[in-house]
């Protein structure tokens, strides 16, 4: 049975995240209206405008010298640097070699630590070879502001990758000092997110954002010859609404294998997820973020999925619209009678799955691997001729 008191903390903390995000996105919107911004592009760069620093000579793709910051969590490795890799050379810092940020002592002395080292080695790289940008996939949890501005003396373009600035983009507050990337932003040449409504935050803030979603790995996220042994899976964490909705597809009768952090099969290793898209014959999607009411963003399935042939069936939201065709491409869903109706349909019209599956599969690998993604980011900045 579950404990009520530990129910009425999870729901009050989810009402208190809720007020907190509502309130920052006013703020945010009335800021961006009294200082007159603009968005260029209606929410985006247009390709023809550069944003690179003065006197930077176009390299030829291949040429590039690049210097990475990020850790392998789980996907980068994967993801980032295969398709770094294929516009030049890339040196990467990754901070868990000498410093780990969830250490006990983190923000009392070891962030210092960690960030004066990475502008060193930065620095010596710099001088060794020069650098032609520097990619990074940080927060304010990570790297001060201090640190972004000695590095920004060099005259090299910086890139930020951010993926959830929904709910992150200022995050928790040490000091008055942003976790996110409000304090931090203003110091890149380009901040990548994956959330288009963060944009107008980015612009208040000093920031030059582009909005361009997460991609996949064509050499990762493949279609395997498996064969279909599961009708619906799920791979992601189990948290929010995901339990019950899963629990209430199974109560209909519906076959579902979940997988991930929380759920009884566990985590899967990357070459299990990608072969478990071959094997399922619906791969199932949630669109939402975490416990908040009515927000939503791309995620990283959004593409892998398609990408890796599977039949893709998540939650609807307006984003999604921009990146596929649906209901050709991938399929999507309403609510949870929708979704169960949904199912059914395709495990009973495998014809039409299969076509969805291949649609999908060639627009993913048209327009959305990650070397796609990046050779926007770098064009934007005037790096590529």
């Amino acid at each position: 049975m579950k404990d009520p008191l530990k129910i009425y903390r999870k729901r009050f903390r989810s009402w208190k995240n809720n007020v907190r995000l509502e309130r920052e996105k006013i703020y945010y919107s009335s800021m961006f209206k009294e200082k007159n911004l603009s968005l260029i592009g209606q929410g985006d760069i247009k390709e023809e405008i550069a944003t690179g620093r003065p006197g930077i000579k176009p390299t030829p793709k291949g040429f590039l010298n690049i210097a990475a910051i990020y850790h392998h969590y789980n996907w980068e490795d994967y993801s980032l640097k295969p398709s770094l890799e294929k516009f030049g050379a890339v040196r990467r810092y990754d901070w868990f070699e000498k410093f780990n940020h969830q250490m006990p002592n983190w923000h009392k002395s070891e962030k210092a630590k960690m960030n004066n080292d990475m502008v060193d080695r930065i620095k010596q790289w710099n001088k060794e070879s020069k650098i032609d940008v520097i990619f990074s996939y940080l927060s304010g949890a990570l790297v001060s502001p201090e640190s972004l501005k000695e590095l920004s003396f060099l005259c090299i373009p910086m890139v930020n990758l951010s993926l959830n600035d929904k709910e992150y983009f200022v995050g928790k507050l040490r000091k008055g000092i942003a976790m996110g990337q409000r304090d931090i932003c203003r110091y890149f040449d380009l901040c990548w997110t994956s959330t288009e409504d963060s944009l107008v935050k980015y612009r208040v803030e000093g920031a030059t954002p582009v909005y361009l979603p997460e991609g996949a790995n064509p050499a990762v996220h493949k279609p395997y010859d498996e064969a279909k042994t599961i009708d619906v899976s799920f791979v992601g964490q189990c948290y929010g609404e995901r339990p019950r909705i899963i629990a209430g597809l199974r109560e209909k009768g519906i076959k579902v294998e979940a997988f991930g952090y929380g759920w009884p099969n566990g985590p899967l290793s990357v070459d299990e997820m990608v072969r478990l898209y071959s094997r399922s014959r619906i791969n199932l999607g949630f669109g939402g973020v975490a416990d908040l009411k009515d927000t939503y963003c791309l995620k990283g399935r959004d593409f892998e999925v398609p990408m890796s042939g599977g039949l893709y069936l998540t939650e609807y939201h307006a984003e999604l619209e921009r990146f596929f065709e649906l209901g050709k491409e991938i399929a999507v869903y309403s609510n949870f009678d929708d979704l169960a109706e949904k199912i059914r349909y395709y495990l009973s019209h495998t014809e039409e799955a299969d076509a969805i599956r291949k649609r999908g599969l060639a627009r993913a690998r048209d327009e959305h691997t990650w070397e796609r993604r990046f050779e926007r980011i770098f064009r934007l900045l005037n790096l590529l001729n």
